[in-house]
């Protein structure tokens, strides 16, 4: 399956948020490739609106796979400042529903 979330980076930590991603823990790319997160990416506007890109089976089985790694836990706990509300990017993620695929 095909999934698109959107999620909202705080405005003024949008370098700062581009910069903690081009280097990814090679720990957490393996724990996400493990979980069954496959072609994932995130797109990032200038004012925070952040899209995020992945293909797996079963989302709410890669998103409950990854919730039981440890270095997901450490992720989240780094990341959380970067977002606009309360909570870990992975419990406010929400899926948009697809309209259309040129296949």
């Amino acid at each position: 399956m095909r999934v698109c979330f959107t999620l909202r980076v705080r405005p003024d930590r949008v370098a700062e948020y581009r910069e903690r991603h081009r280097e990814v823990w090679p720990e957490m790319r393996a724990a996400l490739s493990e979980a069954g997160w496959r072609n994932y990416s995130l797109f990032l506007a200038g004012d925070g609106l952040l899209i995020g890109y992945l293909e797996c089976d079963d989302f709410d089985s890669a998103l409950a796979r990854m919730a039981r790694t440890g270095v997901n836990a450490r992720w989240q706990a780094e990341m959380a400042g970067f977002f606009v509300g309360e909570g870990n990017a992975d419990d406010r993620m929400r899926p948009l529903t697809e309209v259309f695929h040129l296949d």
